[in-house]
């Protein structure tokens, strides 16, 4: 590798001890002769040694039951999460209020992602209380197993807005090798024929069942394998959840104002549609570096940084599109509100 193309080899490698995933950009955490010597698996095994330092750490901000509850199932629950008047009063202001929208459309199922940055939150008093208020951050910070700069949006589901295959989200899957956070305070009721959240309870226990299985994983990944595992989301089938010694898939059909948040290393979906339906969520997620063993110092924390992180990663996209010809899945739509129906019905 190195002899082929030596400075490749050397910014690949460099990637090792990062959050990089994908097995298909980087020749060194794709090489299946390094991961039949342990290379993903000792990865895997040593970020998740590193959140639990952490997460202890961590657990003093919380309460106990979040923490119990937390290390047995992976995620934390909690229903009537605020109180109602400030849960009305924090809806209102977010399905009124006009945002910037982005849009992906993926099989039946569009994907409407909303900015919730500093300037807009500047008109939004109390989503932006909510956003940076203590009950909030400290569970999203011990799920994370970091003091985080979460990524924020207004996100809505809209499925079945034309025929066509399943949305690939609703596959089971792990989002990447490490401990990792997103949240959902959903703002209506969903159904459980709405395509509500799944996860695996215990999922984000690493058992030895699950430790092999990564590891075969990554020696079998080729140009074949599904585009998604390919690049570090590992895809997975009900029977073989069962056969890594984990719980059936929990479906969460939720009241309005129910908190969901979960660490998506652990595996989870959006389940299947019946009928045409439209989820309207405040969504939120957080990743950092896996092997940086403090708790502080996230990048994304830094004032001009934090109160543009959704205008600057969707610059980054539009730049990368007209500079690369990369494609970005992420299309304008101006500026909409939360219930305005779907603008990409077809590509």
């Amino acid at each position: 590798m190195f002899i082929h193309s030596p400075s490749k080899f050397i910014l690949d490698s460099m990637a090792l001890f990062t959050q990089s995933k994908s097995f298909e950009a980087n020749s060194v955490l794709g090489n299946s002769r390094l991961n039949q010597l342990g290379l993903h698996r000792f990865r895997v095994q040593f970020a998740a040694q590193m959140a639990a330092q952490r997460r202890s750490k961590l657990a003093k901000f919380i309460h106990p039951a979040d923490v119990e509850n937390f290390q047995k199932n992976g995620f934390i629950f909690r229903e009537n999460f605020l109180a109602a008047e400030e849960f009305s009063q924090l809806k209102q202001e977010l399905l009124t209020t006009p945002l910037e929208t982005r849009e992906t459309l993926q099989g039946d199922t569009v994907t409407r992602r909303m900015a919730l940055d500093g300037k807009t939150l500047n008109y939004m008093p109390v989503t932006q209380q909510f956003l940076h208020s203590a009950k909030w951050r400290n569970l999203l910070n011990y799920v994370a197993s970091f003091k985080v700069q979460p990524i924020s949006y207004l996100q809505v589901i809209f499925s079945h807005v034309r025929k066509a295959k399943a949305d690939p989200q609703t596959n089971l899957h792990s989002d990447t090798f490490h401990p990792s956070a997103k949240a959902w305070l959903f703002l209506e009721d969903v159904a459980e024929d709405e395509g509500p959240f799944v996860y695996v309870p215990g999922s984000h226990l690493l058992n030895p069942a699950r430790l092999n299985w990564e590891q075969q994983k990554s020696e079998a990944i080729t140009a074949k394998t599904d585009v998604m595992t390919r690049r570090g989301s590992f895809r997975v089938s009900e029977s073989e959840i069962l056969e890594l010694g984990y719980a059936k898939p929990q479906a969460f059909a939720v009241k309005a104002n129910t908190l969901v948040i979960a660490d998506t290393y652990g595996f989870h979906a959006r389940a299947k549609s019946l009928k045409p339906s439209v989820r309207i969520e405040l969504w939120a997620y957080a990743r950092r570096n896996p092997f940086v063993p403090w708790l502080g110092g996230d990048p994304l924390s830094l004032p001009f940084l934090k109160s543009n992180l959704v205008p600057l990663y969707w610059s980054g996209l539009d730049f990368m599109e007209k500079k690369f010809q990369r494609n970005n899945p992420w299309k304008k739509v101006g500026k909409k509100c939360a219930a305005d129906p779907a603008v990409l019905t077809s590509k």
